[in-house]
């Protein structure tokens, strides 16, 4: 018989935040992926004539697009910002438990600047 003890109830499992933020990492390579042929769209209306140049800027304008294409700005940054911790991970940079603490509080320092100068640009 296994007396392994089982947590059924998600909401006591606390992960610790190098987890939540390695799930943010693939939720926002999600949201890039599905916010590409936007992004990809309003870069081709920008290039193509000036009125379509001025249709996207009303466009954005409203605040539901704004914000949407705040959102899929804010997971690019989000998912550069992990990337390159990545990649510092790969050169054996901040495996430890502690160092790697203090890089996922970087990302998230980072990424609330990257917010901050992104949403004070729209």
């Amino acid at each position: 018989m296994n007396k392994r003890p089982v947590n059924l109830d998600l909401t006591t499992i606390r992960l610790p935040l190098t987890a939540v933020l390695s799930i943010m990492h693939r939720i926002s390579g999600v949201i890039i992926f599905l916010g590409m042929p936007i992004l990809l769209w309003m870069f081709g209306q920008s290039l193509s004539s000036e009125a379509d140049f001025l249709y996207l800027q009303d466009l954005l304008d409203n605040l539901f697009f704004k914000l949407v294409f705040l959102g899929i700005l804010a997971a690019l940054s989000y998912h550069i910002i992990a990337g390159i911790k990545h990649l510092f991970m790969d050169q054996g940079i901040g495996e430890s438990a502690t160092s790697a603490k203090i890089a996922a509080r970087l990302v998230i320092l980072f990424t609330v600047i990257a917010f901050i100068f992104l949403g004070s640009q729209l």
